[in-house]
């Protein structure tokens, strides 16, 4: 009895992740860091947090529609775009200068190359440099309890100007100043377990970046060498975990080689301790995840694995 067997095109192994349910996923760990966010810094952070993620399902569906595309604002993918930023944002942000970041995030960074699947970097990321650049006095402006004061990282900083004290059980909890949604370790290391337990992400770049940046402090920082608790407290500070685990990992913008991915840890962790150290902003870890976007296409081409019984074609005249 003839059969007819229908051949798809590749890939033949599929998984159960859908693209809504990895954002859906991704957006869930994000939530106990936003949450906590909200209770470090009040009404201001919630109002952020709803403002992106609104402005940014907005905008897509608008140019989406406007352009005669599928709107696809169903894929959640706007809306942790909005999340994301929100979260790099200080709590007294402008409104109308984060509505400015969602718009070129949306739009600029992820519609004009394509959409999903077609951005070259970070789009939430992006944004934030952007902001940084054009409204760097707004986005250095850290309040808490109606109170400006320097950020963990400035009063590490080597060479700094910044002056207080800081307490790694304060930093570790969240009990300190910085941007919305990342000052909780314990809370964003809450919403990364669940993703790996989740098989969301792959624990390869994470560490493998989080332990480079710790061992070149520990190694290396000017004039805290072999200080473990400086370790300890430049890795609980700023947006390292959250850059690590939330955005480091994302799918389009990191390899998807295993060693592109052991690459691109290192790539950050060097870039990072460099930026944090020499650079003349404390935190370096957006820039460096952003500068490492723009390497993936090089480290998935020098990191393609061979094809099973792949053998090197002899020199011609090798034999004779």
């Amino acid at each position: 009895m003839n059969k007819v067997f229908k051949v798809s095109e590749s890939p033949h192994v599929r998984g159960s992740h859908s693209t809504r349910r990895i954002m859906l996923d991704v957006i869930i760990a994000l939530t106990p860091g936003a949450v906590f966010g909200i209770f470090n810094f009040g009404p201001g952070a919630l109002i952020r947090l709803l403002v992106g993620i609104g402005v940014c399902i907005a905008t897509e569906a608008i140019y989406q529609a406007a352009m005669k595309k599928k709107v696809t604002v169903s894929d959640l993918s706007a809306a942790l775009t909005g999340l994301l930023l929100a979260m790099n944002l200080p709590a007294e942000f402008p409104i109308w200068m984060e509505v400015v970041g969602c718009v070129f995030a949306i739009i600029v960074v992820k519609q004009l190359f394509g959409g999903l699947g077609q951005n070259f970097m970070n789009p939430a990321l992006a944004a934030r440099a952007f902001l940084l650049l054009a409204y760097t006095a707004q986005m250095t402006n850290y309040v808490i309890d109606g109170v400006s004061s320097p950020t963990p990282l400035a009063i590490l900083k080597p060479g700094g100007e910044a002056v207080g004290d800081t307490n790694l059980w304060d930093m570790f909890f969240g009990s300190v100043n910085g941007v919305i949604g990342e000052t909780s370790v314990i809370f964003l290391m809450a919403g990364a377990v669940y993703l790996l337990i989740r098989r969301v992400i792959s624990p390869r770049i994470p560490f493998i970046y989080i332990g480079t940046f710790a061992a070149l402090i520990f190694f290396l920082a000017p004039g805290h060498q072999l200080d473990f608790m400086y370790m300890l407290k430049e890795v609980c500070g700023g947006g390292l975990i959250l850059g690590a685990f939330f955005m480091a990992t994302d799918y389009v913008t990191s390899p998807s080689t295993p060693m592109g991915k052991v690459y691109f840890g290192l790539i950050l962790g060097l870039l990072t301790f460099l930026f944090r150290m020499f650079g003349g902003s404390p935190e370096g870890v957006s820039y460096a995840i952003i500068f490492s976007n723009m390497l993936v296409p090089f480290l998935e081409l020098a990191t393609v694995p061979k094809p099973f019984g792949w053998e090197k074609p002899e020199k011609k005249g090798a034999g004779k």
